[in-house]
């Protein structure tokens, strides 16, 4: 979990903390205003509606076996491929499983199995608080559960099996069946409702609702809310087994929402929940409380954004269960994080007012200015995906926290876990690596409303990460077993080489290998990564290949003409002062220690092992003065926020963040 900055002149703030000079102003003024230009940010996002005039699909195809499948349960077909589109988007993932155990287009979840084949990612040596002034906070990690603890909404494959007469393994594995399974479900839960098996798809809004396994009426009516959106304003892509399935739009669709009521389903715990009315949302809220000798947990009181500005919204994964990350995040011993969604109906539960400071991002001053998001899931499971219902949900709650705040929508402010630098040169070995290279940051811009797309000519001197994600499948290994490659799956990640050769050796992480080993293709190893809307200064172009200054090296990917893994685009960079070899590079921006109170320990500003050197050029996040919260103790009345005259600019240095001192740099348009 994470800390974060101060709002960063021109990125999301209305008032400047600091006087820059002219041209840093006029730079980061004009970036600013490109980053916020205006975007339609209602969902579905991704598609212009299609024509109701779809060429008919050949016998056999995809879109022939949802008809086949609707006729057969007699559920309407725009309703079938609604939900089917709300869980998979239509993709079957080759019969692996999502990361809650769904299999197929229509996500029918069998997680016994799914679950006792999925390693888990333990918390390693990452102190979550991240803080020097108190002793770490390592989370003792939680295995997933047993088959018996799974509730009915993870064991809907066996439900399907009992009323198509598909064998289980069909419903996993054979596209045809697995949707047939899904129909079954939808038409036993209309017939369960007491209502007929009617051709208008208004009449199913409350078989779609419970579909979702939601076991609160809120969540239950959001997810039938989006199925109906996506009939209504249609959809068409090419699925993951290249095939294009359409729905067709249908506008005047008008569904009996009042069926929800009928469900009966419990009513959501509100509380103070801070949500938006978009996503069903409830408060479950984590202990504030002593446990002895003066330790307490598991977050800290806090005034934001009266007293820091919030900055900062990192996206993680909980490696747990649904169940079991609720029991964690309720633990006073345990760590932190303001939100949880669950991945097979976007479920979103509250744990912490947003003006109060998680623990969850490893680096405190990420922690003190941040927003921790956990998303059901392993990272490391083959074939690992996630639902569009939480992609959704997470996209509606991201774009509601970032317009509160001020958070500019890009990949230097809405960070993963696996980007979040380590404070200091001993934690960068113990850093996270969730929500890993299999969550795909294209797909969730897009949802956003702001889509990675071109902003320069064949020049430019930025580029931003952008392969196809479908197609791009680098090899991974490390999932199930050391060394041993993972299953083929679509990433959102590139790799990156010391020559524009895929023989070549791939670039060192010094920080994550002091003895200078290259790095490897471990699925959790982020050595030698560049990540999908992450942009850098270009070092060198030649042929097929593209180097970026990365690490204080070039670092060269292949970037072919006919397939794009990255895009042109604008941005401020810096470069190290003339007259200066090189400057040193760290992982929080704190104050000098003249800036501290008597009573409040000087927190050492420590560089990491990295130097940015003297004719690289790095891109600009923004900028920040030095900050520290100082919260040691239960009682908040001796907390206090320290800000210095020492600034420092945001950079994208590697696969992580990093920040330089403003008085190291000069800032130019790249």
């Amino acid at each position: 979990m994470l800390r974060k900055p101060l709002p960063l002149y021109g990125f999301g703030t209305a008032r400047p903390l600091f006087s820059p000079s002219s041209l840093e102003a006029a730079l980061l003024r004009s970036a600013f205003l490109r980053r916020a230009a205006p975007a339609v940010l209602l969902l579905p996002l991704l598609s212009a509606a299609p024509s109701a005039t779809a060429e008919e699909p050949a016998a056999g195809s995809l879109q022939r076996q949802f008809a086949a499948a609707a006729e057969r349960y007699g559920v309407p077909q725009s309703v079938l491929l609604g939900v089917s589109y709300l869980q998979s988007r239509w993709d079957a993932h080759g019969g692996a499983p999502s990361v809650t155990g769904g299999y197929g287009p229509m996500h029918l979840t069998d997680a016994a199995t799914a679950l006792a084949e999925a390693p888990h990612h333990s918390d390693g040596a990452e102190d979550a608080r991240g803080d020097d002034a108190r002793a770490p906070r390592v989370g003792p990690g939680a295995p997933p559960p047993a088959a018996a603890e799974l509730p009915p909404r993870l064991r809907t494959l066996e439900r399907a099996a009992e009323l198509s007469g598909r064998s289980a393994d069909e419903l996993r594995t054979v596209t045809a069946a697995n949707i047939e399974g899904g129909a079954a479900l939808l038409a036993a839960a209309q017939r369960g409702a007491g209502l007929p098996t009617s051709a208008d798809p208004a009449d199913w809004y409350g078989a779609v609702a419970r579909y979702s396994g939601a076991d609160d009426s809120a969540t239950a009516a959001t997810y039938a809310d989006d199925v109906f959106e996506v009939i209504r304003t249609g959809e068409s892509r090419t699925t993951d087994s290249g095939q294009v399935v359409t729905l067709a739009a249908e506008p005047s669709v008008a569904p009996a929402t009042g069926q929800v009521a009928a469900l009966g389903l419990r009513a959501p715990a509100r509380g103070p929940v801070e949500c938006p009315r978009s996503v069903a949302c409830e408060w479950i809220p984590a202990p504030y409380a002593e446990f002895g000798d003066g330790d307490y947990g598991n977050h800290d009181l806090g005034d934001r954004p009266s007293s820091q500005s919030i900055d900062y919204i990192v996206i993680h994964d909980t490696e747990a269960s649904w169940d079991t990350t609720l029991k964690l995040v309720q633990d006073p011993t345990y760590v932190s994080w303001q939100y949880s969604l669950r991945s097979s109906d976007g479920h979103v539960a509250q744990h912490l007012a947003l003006k109060d400071v998680g623990w969850h991002a490893g680096n405190w001053f990420v922690n003190a200015k941040s927003v921790g998001l956990e998303h059901e899931g392993f990272l490391t499971s083959p074939d690992s995906w996630y639902t569009e219902a939480m992609y959704r949900s997470s996209a509606r709650l991201v774009r509601y926290l970032a317009k509160r705040y001020g958070i500019p929508l890009d990949r230097q402010h809405v960070l993963g876990h696996d980007t979040v630098p380590g404070t200091v040169t001993s934690s960068i070995r113990g850093m996270h690596t969730d929500p890993g290279p299999y969550w795909d940051w294209a797909h969730y811009f897009r949802l956003l409303g702001r889509p990675i797309t071109p902003s320069a000519g064949a020049d430019a001197g930025v580029v931003t990460i952008r392969p196809e994600y479908a197609a791009n499948q680098p090899v991974y290994t490390g999932c199930v077993t050391a060394g041993v490659a993972c299953a083929p799956h679509g990433s959102g990640a590139v790799r990156l080489y010391t020559a524009p050769s895929a023989d070549a050796p791939l670039v060192k992480d010094i920080g994550l290998r002091p003895g200078g080993q290259d790095s490897t293709d471990g699925v959790n190893d982020t050595g030698a990564r560049a990540s999908t809307g992450q942009s850098f200064a270009v070092a060198e172009r030649q042929g097929e290949w593209t180097a970026i200054w990365y690490l204080g090296q070039k670092a060269w990917f292949h970037d072919p003409k006919e397939r794009r893994t990255a895009v042109n685009a604008r941005g401020v960079v810096l470069t190290p002062k003339e007259g200066l070899a090189s400057v040193p590079v760290y992982g929080r921006a704190y104050p000098e220690a003249s800036a501290y109170p008597a009573g409040v320990p000087v927190q050492a500003v420590s560089p990491l092992p990295y130097r940015l050197l003297a004719g690289q050029r790095y891109v600009v996040g923004g900028r920040t003065p030095g900050e520290y919260f100082f919260a040691p103790t239960f009682d908040p009345t001796g907390h206090t926020v320290v800000r210095g005259q020492e600034e420092y600019y945001e950079i994208q240095f590697g696969h992580r963040v990093a920040f330089v001192k403003a008085a190291d740099v000069r800032i130019s348009r790249a």
